[in-house]
């Protein structure tokens, strides 16, 4: 799965609801801890309409630029919607269950009472779209070639899954390296299915702009390079009335146009050059709509409540640099981002402060730890910090006038603990070198937020020089781990697992185009980690990632941010979508055009 999907949805979930003590059965869908949600013979999922009309056209939009429809491998920037809408996968996520996962290539598995291995069994009916089977050999070539030339991502995910072996035409095995990881059956469920025949004749390893074969229900049937993406539904998509897809995939149409940043987008949202836009700036949804479309009734805005944990989204410090690998210089620098003052006077107010990595669910750590943490952390006492046991994890508070005197105060006693301290208006070590670093950018819209998290470190004599680039090359030099502090988003979904290897621990921190942006490297933080995917039960699950919470929380490897526990929605009215929706997704791909909508609107705009 790339990585960046996995950063605007939902994460893996795994193992089978049950196992027989000596012989696998097959079974048609996967859940964590529990049972499934939906029968065997389910005809569609409770959140969608299985009568959506299918037809028309929506128009997203995307910002900075795309060179390559291969979405597998580091290299190149690929078009936006395209893992989603033209790959295939083994399993199908429902999004109205925190852990489950349906039939979609594969009609059945099974799991191996030792849990070292699962089998798929193919559907006979799964084509690619010109036609030809989707075998066990695309399955296991798939897998070899993601983990040998796709993205570094792969190759941390399916760690733990040492080899793939077809027992026949449509009938594929995973071995297993552990039977206590918990997710491996889902992880490898997950795994897009690519053509053999077809990458045979075609380099995997480079970008590319020839659309390549699939087996998905949308193609991109025109494209600008950089400019704008067309996809439209497969008329004879082999898996369009499966029970994971009913009341899906309704658009004849999707296209993305690309803008240069998002004030652009917005303006041309409100001038109808697209149709449905997602918002992710406060003082946006607050005026930002404001005129006569939404005066009129044209443009809806909504607020769509979910139960999606909302994870981690901060200031990140580098820890590959110098400067901030003195943990009270990190929670020293966390005292001079005034929160209160950003939410009220930037953002209406609308936010809450992120005090966990695993925000908004019950994986976050709260109080002091209980027995049950305790059993886990006391084995680290000494090489975690102190405050872990003896104080409950607070995110510095001001005031929200702008005055962080206070602030100031405990920042300033931090840093000079740590050998840093002000001279002639100036923040120096021993050395006499000033205290200075770049925050790096690819959004402008984020200027408003760290310029007076700058202005406020210059008032101890820092130095943070804020710089924006396009996002190309803040992507490139994300990859390359080339920056001092920048703004990070670890996603987190209701049952962690494999990526938090990505995220976190020590491996990654040294692969380029790894997860670990921050570069942490603790044995005590890969030990959590692989305590949480080797987690039995649900009970232990929540225990051992609120264990992880702590120690990530008190290393003060960012200066969290916020988050919010709902969807912000701006759509111009010519849609209908479900009366339902789903706690753990939007779920734009159960939407449809209405006609009568449309037709209404166009008239009233005349």
């Amino acid at each position: 799965m790339n990585r960046i999907l996995a950063l605007a949805s939902a994460v893996a979930v795994a193992l089978l609801c049950a196992a027989t003590p000596s012989l696998a059965q097959p079974r048609y869908g996967l859940s964590l801890f529990g049972d499934l949600k939906y029968p065997q013979n389910f005809k569609h999922f409770d959140y969608v309409n299985p009568n959506a009309p299918k037809g028309g056209m929506v128009k997203y939009a995307a910002t900075g630029t795309f060179d390559s429809f291969n979405p597998f491998i580091l290299k190149g920037v690929p078009a936006a919607g395209i893992t989603s809408l033209m790959f295939d996968t083994l399993m199908a996520s429902s999004d109205d269950e925190p852990a489950s996962s349906y039939g979609l290539i594969a009609q059945s598995v099974e799991i191996a009472p030792d849990k070292k291995s699962v089998i798929f069994n193919l559907r006979p009916q799964a084509k690619f779209w010109d036609g030809t089977p989707i075998t066990a050999a695309d399955v296991v070539w798939t897998f070899d070639a993601l983990k040998s030339k796709g993205n570094p991502y792969y190759r941390l995910y399916y760690a733990d899954v040492i080899k793939a072996e077809a027992l026949g035409s449509h009938r594929v095995k995973f071995i297993f390296r552990t039977g206590t990881n918990r997710e491996l059956p889902t992880i490898v469920g997950e795994m897009p299915v690519l053509s053999k025949a077809y990458w045979s004749t075609h380099d995997f390893g480079k970008t590319t702009l020839t659309v390549p074969l699939s087996s998905g229900p949308y193609k991109i049937v025109a494209f600008g390079a950089g400019r704008y993406v067309v996809y439209r539904r497969v008329a004879n998509y082999w898996g369009k009335d499966l029970p994971v897809n009913v009341g899906r995939y309704n658009f004849n149409e999707i296209r993305y146009d690309y803008y240069h940043d998002q004030s652009v987008a917005l303006e041309a949202f409100k001038a109808g050059a697209y149709d449905i836009r997602l918002e992710n700036v406060a003082k946006n949804w607050a005026i930002g709509y404001d005129g006569p479309a939404l005066s009129a009734g044209w443009i809806k805005k909504e607020e769509i409540p979910n139960k999606v944990p909302q994870g981690m989204q901060a200031f990140g410090f580098n820890l590959r640099r110098k400067l901030f690998q003195d943990r009270r210089v990190r929670e020293a620098l966390g005292y001079l981002f005034n929160f209160e003052w950003t939410n009220k006077t930037l953002f209406y107010g609308a936010y809450k402060r992120t005090e966990s990595y695993f925000a908004n669910s019950d994986l976050a750590s709260s109080g002091l730890p209980g027995p049950d943490e305790l059993a886990i952390l006391d084995q680290y006492r000494g090489r975690i910090p102190d405050a872990v046991f003896t104080k409950v994890f607070k995110t510095p508070t001001t005031n929200g006038n702008g005055d962080i005197r206070p602030n100031i105060h405990e920042a300033l006693k931090l840093l000079a603990e740590a050998g840093w301290t002000v001279k002639d208006g100036k923040m120096v070590n021993a050395q006499g070198q000033q205290f200075r670093f770049e925050f790096l950018l690819g959004q402008p819209e984020f200027e408003r937020v760290v310029l007076p998290f700058a202005q406020n470190l210059a008032r101890i004599g820092i130095v943070c020089n804020v710089r924006t680039v396009d996002p190309a090359q803040y992507q490139n030099r994300m990859n390359n781990f080339d920056f001092d502090m920048t703004v990070v988003v670890f996603p987190e979904g209701p049952s962690p697992g494999n990526e938090q290897r990505d995220y976190w621990t020590s491996p990654s921190a040294d692969q380029v185009g790894g997860g670990n942006l921050l570069g942490i490297k603790s044995k005590v933080v890969d030990d959590l980690v692989n305590l949480v995917i080797d987690a039995p039960d649900r009970r232990s699950l929540v225990t051992r990632t609120r264990a992880l919470d702590r120690v990530l929380l008190e290393g003060y490897y960012v200066i969290p941010n916020w988050y919010l526990p709902y969807f912000r929605v701006a759509y111009w009215d010519k849609f209908g979508r479900p009366k339902t929706n789903p706690p753990y997704a939007l779920a734009l791909n159960t939407w449809w055009y209405d006609r009568a909508r449309a037709t209404k609107l166009a008239a009233e705009r005349k």
